[in-house]
């Protein structure tokens, strides 16, 4: 019982395996879990996923020139071709006029009113324009006032809906047209539906009120954290736009894989009558098959490079000694993210690819009537994906602070949040008063626009369609700037997990804020009363 008990109280990054070598050569060559961020020069892990991720790459490009190369140019003049009854064959014909050639996209651009594409336009514009700025504001903010900027942001959660809400039923009654589009049953079902959405917003708010403290506290730390990395608000831009140039040529293929084959005839079903269609061969769809995994598997992989690069870069901040050691941290974070953890980042994103498809596998069967042990496999089979979803999201933290490979990774991160006990419930409520703030700073925005609208411009009922796409195009770009903050948390998260398994301390703002995710409940009510009291 003492042994085991003098077990758990030693850190687990200090824990030594009994494996190891003793010799001093064995030493050398034995390479240990670094302590905090790993500076020095890191193995390359997981290389069978690095080269299976390429081998598909390469052949979905080499296959793809092949398409071009072997394209039909018949495909684009099926329409002139016709049955010859004295070949069996399709042979071209030049009085067969081409009616697929018509230009009806042009007619129907020309019902959108040219002036309300010009206010939509220029309406977009000036939203992504003001984005950045808003942005730097809203992490000003958020830095200095953030449990000010949460108690303002809660209450307008609630109100701003009820008033829309209030404010379409109104208006929608009092016009005519409203009024046949939307019958009466149901604008009143609409209305009590949002009624009740805001009823159950009110209640998690409710709920978790005596958190709201906490949770601000780490909301400023982490926007603390995001400005002395402000780079990292352009990492995600950068890596989708790499990304979109990775798939053009991708694309490119595809489109011309439809034009392999040939023309062939077909007999339409009544007598003696063929027609010409169009015949793809055989290896078309395999093609297909092999270019979209290839692209589903680089957008997960791009994803989980974001996540690496940016806890890398908090990382090294979080765990630097001195100011020397806080350059170029992102330069770091691409050249170990692209370099000897590639391979784990392709198999992180292969598992999250996997993950995701069983995932929806599940959710289309359970559209049908599931019953006994289906129903039960199916649980089982959420609950396990439930559980390597949550793993894959600190796993990839890890691997960016230590260098490690997937597997021991995940290890290690399982055994540091066991021991640790840490509370993951407010990291969560975090990231979800943040999607609160953007929702609520959108929708003012939107409102602002539709105001501005109906008066310099004589649009009528299409304001409000121009105020949604403003308000869908603030909420993504801010939705952006969420998602880099909640890989800022996570990473902080892990880092100081690292240090309270060590026994030190790094940052000690953090400590003083993430110290209290492992005390019980009735404690931090007395902390928080006490710190009334003061």
């Amino acid at each position: 019982m003492a042994g085991g008990l003098e077990e758990q109280s030693q850190p687990l990054l200090h824990k030594i395996s009994p494996s190891i070598p003793t010799t001093e050569g064995e030493i050398d060559s034995y390479h240990c879990p670094p302590f905090g961020f790993n500076h020095g020069p890191r193995r390359v892990r997981d290389l069978p996923f690095l080269f299976i991720f390429f081998i598909l790459v390469a052949c979905t490009f080499a296959f793809g020139v092949f398409c071009v190369a072997h394209r039909n140019p018949d495909y684009r003049k099926l329409g002139y071709f016709a049955f010859d009854n004295s070949t069996s064959s399709c042979v071209e014909s030049s009085t067969i006029v081409d009616e697929r050639g018509t230009c009806s996209w042009l007619n129907a651009a020309n019902v959108v009113p040219k002036l309300l594409l010009e206010y939509l336009v220029s309406t977009l514009a000036i939203t992504l324009a003001l984005s950045t700025p808003l942005m730097l504001v809203l992490l000003r903010l958020l830095k200095n006032y953030a449990k000010q900027a949460v108690f303002l942001s809660l209450p307008l959660l609630v109100i701003i809906p009820l008033l829309v809400n209030v404010f379409w039923f109104i208006t929608c009654t009092l016009s005519e047209s409203c009024r046949e589009a939307f019958p009466l049953a149901l604008r009143i079902f609409v209305l009590v539906f949002v009624f009740g959405v805001v009823g159950v917003i009110l209640y998690i708010i409710l709920a978790n009120w005596r958190s709201i403290d906490l949770t601000s506290k780490i909301l400023g730390i982490s926007v603390h954290a995001l400005e002395e990395n402000l780079g990292l608000l352009g990492v995600m831009p950068s890596l989708m736009f790499a990304l979109l140039v990775f798939f053009a040529p991708v694309i490119f293929f595809l489109v011309f894989a439809r034009f392999n084959g040939r023309i062939v005839p077909r007999s339409s079903g009544s007598y003696d009558e063929h027609l010409c269609v169009w015949k793809q061969d055989r290896w078309v769809p395999a093609y297909y098959a092999l270019a979209i995994i290839t692209m589903i598997w680089s957008m997960a992989m791009m994803i989980e490079a974001q996540v690496y690069m940016i806890s890398g870069t908090v990382a090294q901040w979080y765990f630097a000694k001195d100011a020397s050691m806080t350059r170029r941290r992102i330069r770091s974070s691409v050249r170990n993210a692209f370099g000897p953890s590639f391979g784990t980042v392709c198999f992180s994103g292969l598992l999250i690819c996997v993950v995701r498809s069983v995932q929806n596998i599940i959710d289309s069967a359970r559209r049908e009537d599931a019953t006994g042990i289906n129903l039960v496999l199916q649980h089982c089979i959420e609950f396990l994906l439930s559980a390597i979803d949550f793993l894959n999201k600190f796993t990839i933290h890890f691997v960016a602070i230590t260098g490690e490979g997937y597997c021991s990774a995940s290890k290690m991160t399982y055994e540091l949040l066991r021991r640790n006990l840490l509370s993951v419930g407010f990291v969560e409520v975090s990231t979800h008063m943040l999607l609160g703030i953007m929702f609520v700073i959108s929708t003012i925005y939107a409102i602002m626009v539709c105001a501005i609208l109906m008066t310099v411009s004589k649009l009528g009922t299409n304001v409000y369609i121009m105020a949604m796409h403003a308000w869908l195009l603030l909420f993504v770009v801010l939705s952006c700037f969420v998602y880099v903050l909640d890989n800022v948390i996570n990473t902080i998260y892990v880092c100081f997990a690292i240090d309270r398994d060590k026994g030190e301390v790094s940052k000690h703002d953090v400590h003083q804020v993430y110290g209290l995710l492992t005390l019980t409940k009735r404690e931090r009510l007395l902390l928080a009363g006490r710190t009334s009291l003061v």
